[in-house]
């Protein structure tokens, strides 16, 4: 039988809110407190742009595209840290959604590069100030320097993984 969240407590003793429960060693862990702040920065970037139905990795991708002309796919996996198969399946939906199109290269008849559609440049022009009202709304709490402070930690972390 499964346990269930009442078991182990005794019959009227009130239920444990978060301020209330003891997290042990999870306090003092670096990865679970990435892990809640990811969670909440994710949570955030999907109700804001719930309307435009793009995830933190597509517009990560296409973003990248953008700006980077001609990256083929491998190299736009390695850039992100993903495996070359799941950087595909995200490829092929926004191949899909005509926001990006697989091109021949031209110095390499062998691999494909990657461009933005008319679409994908439209939709990225659309989500971008709803990104940086996002990341706003993140850094609330936080002063200027400190989410700069902030970002060079994270990228040193990044970089040390």
């Amino acid at each position: 039988m499964k346990p269930t969240s009442r078991q182990g407590r005794k019959p009227g003793a009130p239920s444990r809110t978060a301020a209330t429960v003891d997290n042990g060693i999870l306090d003092e862990l670096l990865g679970y407190h990435l892990r809640r702040a990811q969670a909440a920065v994710f949570n955030d970037f999907m109700r804001t742009m719930a309307e435009d139905q793009i995830t933190p990795g597509q517009f990560g991708v296409l973003t990248l595209i953008d700006r980077n002309p001609d990256l083929n796919q491998s190299a736009l996996a390695r850039v992100l840290g993903i495996e070359r198969s799941t950087m595909v399946a995200v490829i092929d939906r926004l191949e899909e959604r005509r926001l990006v199109a697989r091109h021949e290269s031209a110095s390499d008849r062998r691999s494909n590069v990657l461009g933005l559609t008319a679409r994908g440049k439209a939709l990225l022009a659309a989500v971008k100030p709803k990104v940086r009202r996002h990341e706003k709304r993140i850094a609330t709490g936080l002063e200027a320097g400190e989410v700069g402070t902030l970002i060079e930690l994270l990228r040193r972390i990044s970089a040390a993984g």
